[in-house]
């Protein structure tokens, strides 16, 4: 995934309530359930032996590599609390919005004599509902990076330069080399 598809990765993953589990034996218990106690199911998710799985399940191993270990904390965070996030996913796109905070280089076309050329700026800004409700809707469909950062550059364009319409009217955006980038909702 890309910058954005992560930051909004992270922003969901602030909204849970509890905590993952933290050992290696909760977490594959975790998988196993979601999996309708499929170990296999399980094993080919991660990437490893069925066996490999049971043992972890039973408590024999207890401290996976390093490789493994983030894989298994991804695919316990992928499927972690999937009710609370809906229910800020919805928010967010019904009431709150996102909060987006990013570094980066904007670049503008616009009217002749202005100027134009791109440079960095550190922006924070509240985007409305309608964005967060277009970004969440992109993201459930599977959006490339490109798609996601054109929603994102729109809502600033909106809101940050044209400050809802009372300024700069034939302004257009251009977000560009990300250095960073933090969503909130």
């Amino acid at each position: 995934m890309g910058i954005l598809g992560d930051s909004l990765d992270k922003a969901e993953a602030n909204t849970f309530t509890r905590p993952i589990p933290a050992s290696a034996q909760a977490r594959m218990k975790f998988l196993l359930r979601k999996e309708g106690g499929s170990t296999r199911a399980v094993a080919r998710r991660l990437g490893i032996s069925q066996r490999t799985v049971e043992r972890y399940v039973k408590g024999q191993l207890k401290r996976p590599r390093a490789d493994l270990a983030a894989r298994l904390a991804d695919e316990v965070r992928k499927d972690w609390q999937p009710r609370v996030r809906q229910r800020a996913r919805r928010k967010a796109a019904s009431s709150t919005g996102v909060v987006i905070e990013t570094r980066a280089r904007f670049g503008f076309t616009a009217a002749p004599g202005t100027s134009d050329d791109g440079r960095i700026r550190r922006i924070t800004q509240h985007l409305p509902p309608p964005y967060a409700a277009r970004l969440f809707e992109a993201r459930s469909v599977g959006a490339a990076e490109d798609q996601l950062r054109a929603i994102a550059a729109e809502g600033l364009q909106e809101i940050y330069f044209k400050d809802g319409g009372r300024r700069a009217q034939g302004l257009s955006v251009e977000f560009t080399d990300i250095d960073y980038i933090e969503l909130d909702y």
